[in-house]
């Protein structure tokens, strides 16, 4: 693993429904670059189910099928997006004292120890 990390909790879960942990020497693994890819396929399509959500004043209007699939996938995707944070929130370094950042190849790092930043 890299920076002394725990093990990366996956966006997906094991064929049992048990969660799959990624213990890796780099952020740039083939199976890190496609946890990062599915995790954010998952929030855009929580970011687009929320959109497609009517409004409380306008759901009387739509038919009751309709609003159990629209929160049956509302559960879904709450259920990834918590997924994701714990995994993201697992992943924090501890801070640094130096308190400034930079895109380093695409990623927040430290300006001054260059290690790298979870946002």
């Amino acid at each position: 693993m890299f920076e002394g990390s725990p093990p990366r909790l996956l966006p997906w879960t094991r064929p049992d429904g048990g969660p799959c942990y990624l213990s890796t020497d780099g952020p740039d693994s083939h199976l890190s670059v496609l946890a990062d890819t599915v995790e954010s396929e998952l929030l855009a399509a929580a970011e687009t189910l929320l959109d497609d959500t009517p409004p409380p004043p306008a759901r009387a209007a739509v038919d009751p099928q309709e609003l159990w699939r629209l929160a049956t996938g509302l559960r879904e995707a709450l259920r990834a997006v918590l997924r994701i944070a714990v995994s993201r929130g697992d992943r924090l370094p501890e801070p640094c004292d130096h308190a400034e950042t930079r895109l380093c190849e695409g990623r927040t790092c430290c300006r001054a120890c260059r290690r790298q930043i979870y946002l």
